[in-house]
């Protein structure tokens, strides 16, 4: 971005969405290569299924929205990650249809390494800016998000 433009030419539509991509799309790159150089072979979708999954156990349905995927997608994600033996799909003892998802052992190990490589990527993401400068930050993107999906 120009170091000259006004406020008013930096927050063009173009160039504050491209600058939130190349965002998105270099905290990702970044995670990436952190996985990567831990030993862990993820897919961005995997690594949200896991992570949604660290807090508790999850439906397919639920996955499948965090992970920005139809639901026949995170079922073969799922299967992959089960495969790998990080998770468990146990049906609902009070609904046979429904099933719930949690981690095993070996995904419980695996989500407190890749969460440690997650808060490496966000320290370098963050680095120079202090505590009040983090905040404001967090702050300011919210309120971009929440003006974006309100209804009209």
């Amino acid at each position: 971005m120009n170091a000259h433009a006004t406020p008013t030419e930096a927050c063009t539509g173009s160039a504050l969405g491209l600058l939130f991509r190349q965002t998105r799309d270099a905290m990702w790159a970044r995670m990436a290569k952190e996985l990567a150089d831990a030993g862990h072979d993820l897919t961005f979708s995997q690594f949200i299924a896991i992570k949604k999954l660290a807090t508790g156990t999850a439906s397919v349905t639920d996955l499948a929205r965090a992970a920005d995927l139809n639901p026949g997608a995170m079922t073969r994600l799922l299967d992959k990650l089960e495969a790998r033996g990080l998770l468990v799909r146990v049906a609902d003892p009070a609904d046979r249809r429904a099933l719930h998802i949690h981690l095993t052992e070996t995904g419980v190990a695996m989500w407190r390494d890749i969460d440690q490589c997650g808060q490496r990527v966000r320290e370098r993401a963050l680095q120079g800016m202090d505590d009040a400068t983090r905040t404001q930050l967090t702050r300011l993107l919210e309120q971009v998000r929440d003006n974006l999906v309100a209804e009209d």
